[in-house]
């Protein structure tokens, strides 16, 4: 009989061996190891993130809907009461249009001179590293820190009109002025900010390939035409971003007001930070302070928002 059974195949060196599920289960447990391993790591900035921005977000949310009574003390139900208060008083739509003016002003300020200070600074100019560490000085300092230094300089017989006395100017009258105190504010914002923008702007100038320049050289482009047609539009996203995250910092702007003006004179530099705490610490009322919390969080998710798009259109 002819036998029919299949000879067995013996696997030679060179022969492909037979796939198993081990290296596909290996990778598995690999990645899951290397994703406990980052959670874990992540941990203490993800608890510290919870406690500090989700907990206080969920707890203005949930008081902007309440009434504190400052008698007993006692919490209840109030429904959209706070918010109905709220933008139905005259104050606070004053205290929008100042924050939102300053914003308006001060934020574009900031960005140009930060961008010039940049575009001077990236030059070969004697003792550059020293020039970009004086202008960032003021960034490190504390906000509170420098209110201090700018209340002594905008007093009446200060530093700043001392200057203009020298210079043959009258004396100005600075934060005790409905028309100059918020300027004097932008001016000692700008003074503490430009150093900080400057560093991304700069950043955002070394990415920029030199081979695009030395091209726009040889095709006998001017400084001027440089900057208008490589600089400028290769800076865009350094700069929307300088621009929104400067808004959003104004926005948050609150030391320098409590310590200088207190919100005045004449509500003239009320921004909505001291606004809040106005409302909530000064005159008790818990809850339409935290409503007015809550309008300030939609305010910067809004410009998140813009950011955002700026960012996504240039990328298009």
């Amino acid at each position: 009989m002819t036998d029919t059974t299949a000879p067995t195949s013996v696997a030679g060196p060179g022969s492909a061996r037979p796939v198993t599920g081990r290296a596909p289960a290996r990778r598995r447990t690999t990645a899951l190891r290397v994703t406990l391993i980052a959670f874990a790591m992540l941990t203490p900035a993800l608890l510290t993130l919870i406690l500090m921005r989700v907990v206080p977000l969920l707890s203005a949310v949930g008081m902007s809907f309440q009434h504190v009574s400052l008698a007993t003390g006692e919490t209840t139900f109030d429904g959209w009461a706070n918010y109905v208060y709220l933008f139905s008083d005259p104050n606070f739509h004053s205290v929008l249009i100042v924050t939102l003016v300053f914003n308006l002003v001060l934020n574009p300020v900031i960005v140009v001179l930060s961008t010039a200070l940049a575009l001077l600074l990236v030059q070969n100019i004697p003792l550059v590293g020293l020039w970009r560490s004086m202008i960032f000085v003021p960034a490190a300092v504390p906000g509170a820190v420098v209110a201090l230094i700018w209340s002594t300089a905008l007093q009446p017989d200060g530093l700043v009109n001392g200057i203009l006395g020298a210079v043959g100017l009258p004396a100005q009258p600075f934060l005790t002025s409905a028309n100059q105190a918020a300027f004097s504010i932008g001016i000692m914002v700008t003074w503490g900010a430009l150093g900080y923008w400057m560093i991304f702007i700069i950043a955002g100038l070394k990415d920029i390939p030199g081979s695009l320049y030395e091209a726009a050289a040889l095709d006998g482009a001017g400084w001027w035409r440089r900057l208008f047609s490589i600089t400028l539009p290769l800076l865009k996203r350094p700069m929307a971003f300088v621009l929104i995250a400067c808004t959003v910092g104004s926005f948050l702007l609150f030391a320098p007001v409590q310590i200088l003006t207190k919100g005045g004179p004449n509500g003239s530099t009320n921004l909505i930070m001291y606004d809040i705490y106005n409302r909530a610490y000064l005159l008790g009322d818990l809850g339409v302070g935290q409503a007015e919390v809550v309008v300030l969080m939609l305010l910067l998710s809004l410009i998140v928002l813009v950011q955002f798009r700026l960012l996504k259109e240039d990328r298009a």
